[in-house]
């Protein structure tokens, strides 16, 4: 299915899609390869001297220029996820998919000892901000035609591992909220909820969590891109309440019942 998806060049025109963690790895790649597919995309993620650096990337290219917007999803407020949804409906007056990719690892601890302030501030990157950034851009994507929720999962949300603390446990979260949101938007909206699951792809934060692998087996971020533009796409339009793991090119429902 996924193999012999082909897409369009300039199917994404005129599409304003929001990436979080935009400035590294996966999140960055994305931002790079839906522009280069004629989406105008916002970059969204902590620093803005990495954040400038693909903006420059793009622009370069003669790309429809993006928009940053820095925020820090560890110590952001709800008021500023609103104020956020706000400065995107002036410019743009809507949004045609967010993609929740930020993630922070923490540290790979026992329960029993796991630091509680850095509990706290993975479920508040992890989790906690995916759900108030969906909650404050929800009316932007209603306004879309066609429009899609794309979360990140991982391998240790599937099946609970020792040591892998608040990560493990923000990515079961995650799946939790996609299900739940796929069910309630199923209804009346045309908002396609999904995730992916990227399995080990060579990031700054599988070396964080794997110091000691081997990188040259892992998969590169450009090898998961085929799979975020099948979901955007007319030919990925049926999808929904579905995951993606991207290193078996199987589709995986997850029940919510």
């Amino acid at each position: 299915m996924i193999d012999s998806f082909k897409p369009l060049p300039g199917f994404l025109n005129n599409r304003v899609i929001l990436i979080t963690g935009a400035s590294r790895g996966i999140g960055a790649e994305l931002a790079k390869t839906l522009a280069q597919y004629g989406a105008t995309v916002i970059l969204l993620a902590r620093t803005v001297s990495c954040l400038e650096k693909i903006y420059d990337e793009i622009v370069k290219e003669h790309l429809p220029t993006p928009a940053i917007y820095p925020l820090n999803l560890a110590s952001a407020s709800p008021k500023d996820y609103q104020e956020l949804a706000q400065s995107i409906a002036s410019t743009f007056d809507r949004l045609d998919a967010v993609i929740h990719n930020a993630a922070h690892l923490g540290t790979l601890t026992p329960i029993e000892h796991y630091p509680a302030e850095q509990w706290y501030e993975v479920l508040q990157v992890n989790l906690n901000s995916t759900f108030l950034l969906t909650q404050a851009t929800l009316p932007l994507l209603k306004k879309a035609p066609k429009s899609s929720l794309i979360f990140t999962t991982a391998n240790e949300g599937i099946t609970g591992k020792a040591y892998w603390g608040a990560y493990g446990v923000s990515k079961f979260g995650i799946q939790g909220l996609m299900q739940t949101l796929a069910e309630e938007l199923e209804v009346n909206t045309t908002i396609r909820v999904n995730a992916v699951n990227p399995g080990s792809v060579k990031t700054r934060l599988r070396r964080e969590a794997y110091p000691g692998e081997n990188p040259k087996p892992l998969i590169q971020p450009t090898d998961m891109m085929k799979y975020y533009l099948y979901l955007l796409s007319e030919t990925g339009q049926e999808v929904h309440d579905q995951i993606l793991n991207t290193q078996q090119d199987t589709l995986v429902m997850e029940n919510t019942n």
